[in-house]
């Protein structure tokens, strides 16, 4: 009896060594690929540790925001100068003498977002050619406007900007 003990014993044993090597190699295949990524993470950096590695990527990243920070600074700025310039433009020619030349004349208005800007008006004639320039705000003129010049603004804050 004690002999088929002593038998099963060992057979345990031999499962339980079995199982443990096992155990180990599957332990020994983890650990190497976690020391493959580990290398592949550090290879090409400069630091020693992980704490180097985050502190590095903390660096930039904290560089990073200041360049968007100063980008988002500058688009505002820019923002601000568009509502300025000029963005919508209306262009009428017109022949303002029936009897001569032709659609030689033009009224033309440049406005911002806000519809403020100027109209300026050209009449060509035979004897020579009159510029005019009036201001506009909101759309309209405070100066009396021909139909060529309010058909120009119209043009103008009619466009899709």
């Amino acid at each position: 009896m004690i002999e088929i003990i002593e038998k099963n014993i060992f057979f345990i044993l031999i499962i339980f060594f079995l199982l443990f090597l096992i155990w180990n190699i599957l332990i020994e295949t983890r650990l190497k690929k976690e020391r493959e990524r580990t290398t592949n993470f550090f290879k090409g950096k400069k630091a020693e540790n992980l704490e180097e590695v985050i502190a590095e990527i903390f660096k930039k990243q904290k560089n990073t925001e200041e360049k968007v920070h100063k980008a988002l600074n500058r688009i505002k700025q820019l923002d601000k100068a568009a509502l300025h310039s000029i963005q919508k433009v209306g262009v009428v020619r017109f022949n303002p003498f029936s009897d001569i030349g032709s659609n030689q004349s033009f009224a033309i208005a440049l406005l911002d977002q806000k519809d403020d800007g100027v109209v300026i008006s050209s009449l060509h004639a035979k004897d020579g050619t009159r510029i005019y320039l009036k201001p506009i705000k909101h759309g309209e003129s405070k100066y009396p406007l021909s139909k060529e010049e309010e058909e120009a603004i119209r043009k103008a804050v009619s466009e899709q900007s």
